[in-house]
C-alpha cells in the first residue's frame, strides 16, 4: 500500500445546481470518507449538513450498502444521493388520478 494517492470525483445534484468535485486521496479511503473530504455543506450551504452525512451514497449508479465501509478505487465517482421528496408510487397515484379526473 505504501502511501499510495487515488484519483476520485464526488458528485451531487439539486434540480438547479451540481457540483462535482475531484480529490486525491490516500488508498483505503471509504466512500463516506471522501463525501466528507468533499465539503459538500460548504458548497451547498442551502442544505442542512446532516444532508451530506447520512445521504445514501453510490458509485456509478450503483447503490453501496456498507458506503462506510466500501474503499475506493482509482478512477471511481462517489455519488451522495438526495431523498426521495416523495414516493414515486405515490406519485404515479397522483397522476393517474388527475388525468382520470381530467377526462
Amino acid at each position: 500500500m505504501g502511501g499510495d494517492r487515488l484519483q476520485v470525483e464526488v458528485a451531487f445534484a439539486l434540480p438547479a445546481k451540481q457540483r462535482l468535485v475531484a480529490l486525491e486521496v490516500p488508498e483505503g479511503t471509504t466512500a463516506r470518507q471522501a463525501v466528507a473530504l468533499a465539503n459538500l455543506p460548504q458548497l451547498f450551504p442551502e442544505l442542512p449538513e446532516d444532508t451530506f452525512n447520512k445521504a445514501p451514497l453510490g458509485i456509478f449508479g450503483k447503490a453501496l450498502r456498507n458506503p462506510e465501509t466500501h474503499t475506493l478505487r482509482t478512477g471511481d465517482r462517489v455519488e451522495v444521493y438526495r431523498p426521495l421528496e416523495i414516493d414515486p408510487k405515490a406519485a404515479r397515484l397522483e397522476r393517474a388520478k388527475r388525468q382520470a379526473s381530467g377526462q
